[in-house]
């Protein structure tokens, strides 16, 4: 095949995906807008257990937005909790993210009819330097999901422009590469310039998830270190589910105005949840939980090498589904352990 013809075919095959009826996977721009416009904006206690939150925001169907970037500040306690009672049908949004995902790829995996993933918008799933995500691999492989393909700031941009409320973000970059043909922004002519640029639509979750440093009661946040597109994700979403490290009180949020990244009106539910993105690292309270993380993607790797279940079962059922609570997982992991990942973080500076 010449390089021309299969350049041709390739552009007809993006003209074909792009005349495709556009979907919005989560609610449109008009919707989340009047969700969001219509909830309470008076300062009200928001603070709940991980139970209750999620009983009372998730539901089967959802987009749900994952915050964090790979192993840093990724809701693990908020994904335990949905694995629990379950969720079907699931969208998920995330920039770059692991374990948050696989974990649910893996309760899907055992048990598609208590939590399932129909469709992933992403821009990386997988642990950097520990390898590449097995579960993603599987279902991929597999066409258990459909996949919306963008880059780190493709990703973020379309978070900013749901934040911003308005339907999409020109950008630089995407054009001119395959990266036309695996997801489901646009070029147009720029109307100023007269050059090409590329838009991708903006993304509202249903529900954000996401785990900081500090919260006030109100859902107030403070977030050290990188922000993870975390506040673009809050402020898309149409509800917004936030564990915290630690609840601190509103007179130190006034204190350091500037230091608030997620304002109040974004947050539906405050949770104080330790180790809450465990084993993901949180700046200035822990690092990487590197042993655990390497166990449970050896055990995901032998599953899609195998496709024997029984080890996949086992970790479910003695650290999740064997557990009330995060803390009784938390639990489950040696004091040792956890005394180690918090002195590897070396006390980075933080303010509460």
């Amino acid at each position: 095949m010449t390089r021309e013809v299969s350049s041709s075919i390739e552009k007809l095959s993006k003209i074909e995906y792009k005349e495709r009826a556009f979907k919005w996977w989560g609610p449109s721009p008009d919707e989340a807008r009047k969700i969001q416009v219509s909830k309470p904006k008076e300062l009200k206690d928001k603070r709940t257990t991980l139970k209750d939150a999620v009983k009372n925001l998730i539901t089967n169907g959802q987009n749900l937005g994952l915050g964090g970037f790979v192993n840093t500040r990724v809701p693990i306690a908020i994904v335990h909790e949905i694995i629990r009672q379950g969720a079907r049908d699931l969208t998920l949004s995330l920039q770059s993210n692991s374990m948050a995902c696989e974990l649910l790829a893996g309760a899907m995996i055992l048990d598609k009819t208590r939590v399932s993933i129909k469709r992933v918008e992403l821009a990386w799933w997988a642990y950097e330097v520990i390898g590449l995500a097995p579960l993603l691999r599987y279902l991929a492989a597999n066409g258990m999901v459909e996949l919306d393909d963008y880059t780190n700031y493709g990703m973020a941009a379309r978070f900013k422009a749901g934040a911003m409320g308005v339907p999409f973000m020109p950008t630089r970059d995407h054009g001119g590469t395959d990266m036309e043909l695996v997801n489901r922004g646009t070029m147009i002519e720029c109307p100023f310039t007269g050059r090409n640029v590329y838009l991708v639509p903006a993304c509202h979750p249903d529900v954000g998830l996401i785990h900081v440093q500090a919260a006030d009661k109100y859902g107030n946040c403070r977030i050290f270190g990188p922000l993870c597109t975390c506040p673009e994700i809050a402020m898309a979403s149409t509800y917004t589910i936030v564990t915290a490290e630690e609840i601190i009180p509103e007179e130190s949020l006034r204190t350091y105005p500037n230091l608030t990244e997620i304002p109040f009106v974004a947050v539906d539910a405050v949770v104080t949840q330790p180790y809450g993105a465990y084993p993901g690292a949180t700046y200035g309270f822990y690092w990487f939980g590197m042993e655990h993380m390497k166990m449970f993607r050896g055990i995901c790797e032998e599953f899609r090498v195998t496709g024997r279940k029984d080890k996949l079962k086992e970790y479910y059922d003695r650290y999740i589904y064997g557990c009330e609570t995060f803390d009784h997982f938390l639990a489950k992991i040696s004091s040792k352990e956890l005394r180690e990942v918090k002195e590897l973080d070396g006390n980075r500076p933080i303010i509460l």
